[in-house]
């Protein structure tokens, strides 16, 4: 029996590096990383790379950095998907960003484009306070965010790997759209205090209006795309539209989804917060 080639975008990655872990266990799969720094380097900004990597592939997952929402996205996943299709891609697996317009935009091109197709639509997810921006100012000991009262379900990245892996592995999933939460709702006040109260570290939050956030950003000279970035997922998509739950994670799984509590008593026995 033949192997089924599936190829991860973003190998490296907080969803990624999950699924690949997963599919590592699975017999008759073999497993292509996609990533700058791989033999076979894949890089969005450069299409040159795209066909190499595509050749001899059944599936593919996409995760677009930084996010669906900046501009060149569309194109670029215009571009990628018509050509895996052409190259032969049977299944593409979409990571998308639940309640952004945009990344709508590139749903709809993966499902005109694909073979098989399958929408995954994440929440924050709760690994952004370990494994990405928010960790540097819970290490220091303050967190001065906008927003402070937008409730967020916060998701465990490790449930989104799940559903993405069972997407990626069985077909019953083809031509569905997951929209996938944690089982509760938190304000980022709330979800910072129960890192503390799990890692026994003493953490202040501090509200900001979201022009004080970007000037803090400017001072701490992060890049401007980054800081676009930001200024639309506070401004935009939290402004309400995805304050409910659902319960797609446990349609998928037979499971129900870990909640923030969990996660953040899970990640706090690792030592991250408390190095």
């Amino acid at each position: 029996m033949s192997k089924e080639k599936i190829l991860v975008l973003g190998s490296n990655g907080k969803t990624g590096r999950r699924v690949i872990e997963r599919l590592e266990k699975v017999q008759n799969i073999e497993i292509r990383r996609g990533s700058r720094n791989e033999k076979i380097p894949f890089d969005w900004e450069k299409p040159a790379t795209w066909n190499s990597v595509l050749q001899n592939i059944d599936s593919v997952y996409i995760t677009f950095q930084p996010d669906l929402a900046i501009p060149i996205a569309v194109d670029s996943i215009q571009k990628f998907t018509k050509l895996a299709t052409e190259l032969g891609v049977q299944k593409m697996v979409l990571l998308s960003g639940r309640g952004e317009k945009e990344a709508q935009l590139c749903e709809e091109i993966v499902k005109q484009n694909a073979q098989n197709w399958t929408i995954v639509r994440a929440s924050w997810f709760s690994q952004n306070f370990s494994e990405s921006f928010f960790l540097e100012p819970i290490l220091a000991g303050i967190v001065a965010l906008p927003r402070a009262k937008a409730l967020e379900p916060f998701t465990d990245a490790d449930d989104i790997a799940d559903v993405v892996t069972a997407s990626l592995l069985e077909n019953k999933h083809n031509g569905q759209t997951y929209e996938l939460t944690g089982p509760g709702l938190l304000t980022f006040e709330q979800a910072v205090n129960e890192i503390a109260k799990a890692s026994g570290k003493n953490i202040t939050f501090q509200s900001l209006t979201l022009e004080e956030y970007i000037q803090m950003l400017r001072e701490y000279q992060v890049p401007d795309d980054h800081i676009w970035l930001v200024n639309y997922l506070f401004e935009q998509v939290l402004d309400g539209r995805n304050a409910h739950i659902t319960s797609d994670i446990e349609k998928v799984l037979g499971r129900k989804a870990k909640d923030f509590s969990a996660y953040a008593k899970e990640t706090a026995k690792t030592g991250i917060w408390n190095p």
